[in-house]
């Protein structure tokens, strides 16, 4: 489990070890039905294609062969990506789950695993694909399975362990929070005043580079798109409700610079590598601090410099406690208003925390627990417990342990707890008695 801050190379990280793997192998490969060594499976299509185009430069000019499948497009497609063979798959995990139950695919021989953007895809319902991809399908249990993410709240990693057993918690950076080359802040902006403000933000963006304006419904990104238009923007919008292609030409445009502002849903908020961006605009602020951290990380990538602003209202008091913490693990003194909206909640201290980072995301959550996730080789250990009754009063003879335990304790003829549980049932047969009896009545 790689935990590392946004653009800090986890890209890479996952793709240098099975590709050089595979060249270190005789070439070959199944074909029929096609079956890659290596399977990475990302939350959104446009996360995919990237990857599967970081995997070709990685890989040019040697025998290995990635491809790349992913839903919103025709099924000719993914079939024509697996024609040949396929080393290295990216894939959505609805559309493999389906290539897979088609046997037009197979994962039983699938040596390396990788779920980027893991907590998002765990998170945002997922899970019931990837358990029956990883599980159902045949899949190696040998295998080396890989997940990275700038975070990793607790309750992802409690379900991460069902598709890892023994493994290494990796956190490279300031993980959880956001990078040192990144500019941030927060403006009070009420809502009928958003559209004025980003106005006014948007008049400097020709001296400033592209710009990412971020929002959280499909609906807000189509009238802010037709807002801007008709101020005369050049501005397009990315969303679940634009088909497969449109979304790609926008993508492509804006990587290009050929569109220098582009308003996105979430979609564009996970992994997405775009070169340039120099301002992400919150024109309505993540719902969690975990999304705030991905959004912001668009920019000042590698090393870059880059700007963030989210303009912040009542509706995102949920939030205050976490964004105070996020500012101050990155050395930035949180606006007065923000502080009082935290102090308010009662969820938040001054001065940060010595541990921030595990409030999002950044902490192997083992370190914290010590019973109910441990790792493969404990729980085998603490089996040597389970027959403790058996061998401790029955002399290793569970009829003999059961009479013995029937004949100590609450259920001994005379013990006081049974007797009190006798006398409440005859009280309530009755109507009358005393201690038990009352409650038998009263109930």
């Amino acid at each position: 489990m790689a935990c590392a801050q946004t653009g800090s190379g986890k890209t890479a990280f996952y793709l240098f070890p099975p590709i050089n793997e595979l060249l270190c192998r005789s070439h070959g490969r199944q074909e029929s039905p096609p079956a890659p060594t290596a399977l990475i499976m990302g939350p959104t299509r446009e996360l995919c294609v990237q990857i599967f185009e970081e995997a070709q430069k990685f890989t040019r000019g040697t025998w290995v062969k990635p491809a790349v499948v992913y839903g919103g497009t025709d099924y000719k497609e993914s079939f024509r990506q697996l024609q040949g063979g396929v080393d290295i798959l990216v894939a959505t995990p609805g559309r493999l789950q389906d290539l897979c139950e088609k046997h037009k695919c197979s994962v039983r021989w699938v040596q390396c695993l990788v779920l980027d953007e893991a907590d998002r895809m765990l998170d945002m319902g997922f899970e019931p694909q990837i358990r029956q991809i990883v599980q159902k399908l045949g899949m190696s249990k040998s295998r080396q399975t890989v997940m990275t993410s700038a975070t990793f709240p607790v309750e992802v990693q409690h379900l991460a362990q069902e598709f890892m057993r023994n493994y290494s918690f990796m956190a490279v950076g300031r993980v959880g929070g956001t990078a040192s080359t990144i500019q941030q802040k927060l403006v009070w902006v009420d809502d009928n005043d958003k559209d004025a403000f980003l106005f006014g933000l948007l008049m400097r963006q020709p001296s400033l580079g592209l710009f990412l304006v971020f929002v959280n419904t499909k609906q807000q990104a189509i009238d802010l798109e037709r807002f801007l238009l008709g101020v005369g923007f050049n501005v397009q919008s990315i969303h679940g409700d634009r088909t497969q292609q449109q979304r790609e030409v926008a993508l492509e445009a804006f990587k290009s610079s050929r569109l220098p502002i582009l308003i996105a849903t979430d979609v564009a908020a996970r992994g997405l590598d775009i070169p340039n961006v120099a301002v992400v605009i919150q024109y309505d602020l993540a719902m969690s601090v975990d999304d705030y951290v991905h959004r912001i990380g668009r920019t000042g990538r590698i090393g870059k410099k880059g700007i963030s602003i989210g303009m912040m209202n009542n509706r995102n008091r949920g939030v205050a406690a976490d964004l105070c913490a996020v500012l101050e693990d990155g050395g930035i003194q949180p606006p007065p208003f923000l502080v009082g909206m935290a102090l308010s909640t009662g969820n938040y201290q001054p001065g940060g925390t010595d541990n921030g980072q595990a409030q999002y995301g950044g902490q192997d959550v083992r370190r914290s627990l010590r019973k109910g996730f441990q790792s493969l080789e404990e729980r085998e250990k603490a089996k040597r417990f389970t027959d403790f009754a058996k061998d401790a009063y029955g002399q290793g003879d569970e009829v003999a342990a059961k009479e013995a335990a029937a004949s100590i304790g609450p259920s001994m003829p005379g013990a006081y707890q049974g007797a009190a549980a006798r006398g409440g049932a005859k009280g309530g047969k009755k109507g009358r008695g005393k201690g038990g009896g009352g409650g038998g009545k009263g109930a």
